[in-house]
């Protein structure tokens, strides 16, 4: 994230770091309620323990991969079914979403 990132990157960015903290404490919420009460000798666990188990299944569940995979087959389908003009103006619109504006908004800046 540049100098040049608009405020709507920072809302994403502060919103994905409030849910990721909110999935933390949610975990620590189930777990102290469930896991106690149904095994013996299982212990409570704070906040970083919960984000811990959460960082741990991401790894042995998850993996590093992300969920790019999927939905990037399912974009490039979606570009190829475009017009060439629906296409280029979809470019142009991500290109001014975050980063450096589009030719469009350059050119009307002039």
């Amino acid at each position: 994230m540049g100098m040049n990132c608009k405020p709507k990157c920072w809302k994403v960015v502060i919103l994905v770091l409030a849910g990721i903290a909110a999935l933390g404490w949610v975990v620590m919420a189930l777990w102290n309620w469930l896991l106690p009460n149904l095994f013996f000798g299982v212990r409570e666990i704070d906040y970083w323990q919960a984000m811990g188990v959460l960082l741990l299944s991401k790894i042995l569940f998850g993996g590093f991969r992300g969920h790019c995979g999927g939905h990037r087959k399912w974009h490039q389908h979606r570009l190829e079914s475009m017009t060439p003009e629906e296409r280029e103006k979809f470019k142009s619109g991500m290109r001014g979403w975050c980063g450096k504006p589009g030719q469009d908004e350059a050119e009307s800046k002039e």
